[in-house]
């Protein structure tokens, strides 16, 4: 990717279109090409051409979609989309129903909108978990604080699914917060909590077969 200064979205680099000729006179500067221009040469697969419109533009898209997303982070992201996606597919944009800033803006819109609802989904989701998922007894906490060197719960902990016992390990042997865990697995903090969760009460039906009371 090709980052332009003056923004922290990236642009894709150049690509064969096959065979295509220039779509502007040698020695045209691109500031001096209409935005028409420069989508034909776009779509000739000149990626200076894309980098022209960036240049006009990306400021506006960036602005709309930092609104809509209220994150910096993720309007990065629809803007580095918007720009990718023009590169990819410019005979969406019908120079006959408009002007091509409007447009932009209007694609950075939808696109912040759809990612504003999708991490508010994401973010259900992983409530929704952690609030359907068993609370371990605060009893089986402190067994296994107490016998976490013991051969029975070593054995219990080798019953637990991989991502279960790596959580567990972590956090309670390894002494770890749950955003030191989440952060080391490269996992949200709920879907990390709701891994220990669960991993508590497999341990808890382990040790109360192997004898050990909590």
């Amino acid at each position: 990717m090709t980052t332009v200064p003056g923004n922290s979205a990236a642009l894709p680099t150049t690509r064969s279109r096959g065979r295509v000729g220039t779509t502007r006179r040698a020695g045209t500067a691109l500031s001096d090409l209409s935005d028409d221009d420069l989508i034909r040469a776009v779509t000739a697969g000149e990626q200076p051409a894309l980098g022209e419109i960036y240049r006009r533009y990306a400021g506006a898209v960036w602005a709309v979609a930092k609104r809509v997303c209220n994150d910096r982070v993720l309007a990065e992201d629809v803007s580095q989309t918007v720009f990718t996606d023009l590169w990819r597919r410019p005979g969406r944009f019908d120079p006959t129903r408009g002007r091509l800033r409007p447009w932009l803006v209007a694609q950075a819109h939808a696109r912040a909108v759809d990612t504003v609802r999708s991490e508010t989904a994401r973010q259900r989701r992983q409530d929704r978990e952690g609030h359907l998922a068993p609370v371990a007894e605060p009893d089986v906490e402190s067994a296994v604080h107490t016998a976490a060197l013991s051969d029975d719960v070593r054995k219990a902990v080798d019953q637990l699914r991989d991502d279960e016992r790596q959580a567990i390990v972590l956090s309670y042997f390894g002494g770890h917060s749950y955003r030191e865990t989440a952060e080391m697995l490269g996992a949200p903090e709920g879907t990390v909590k709701t891994r220990i969760r669960r991993g508590l009460l497999v341990l808890r039906q382990a040790l109360e077969a192997q004898g050990v009371t909590p």
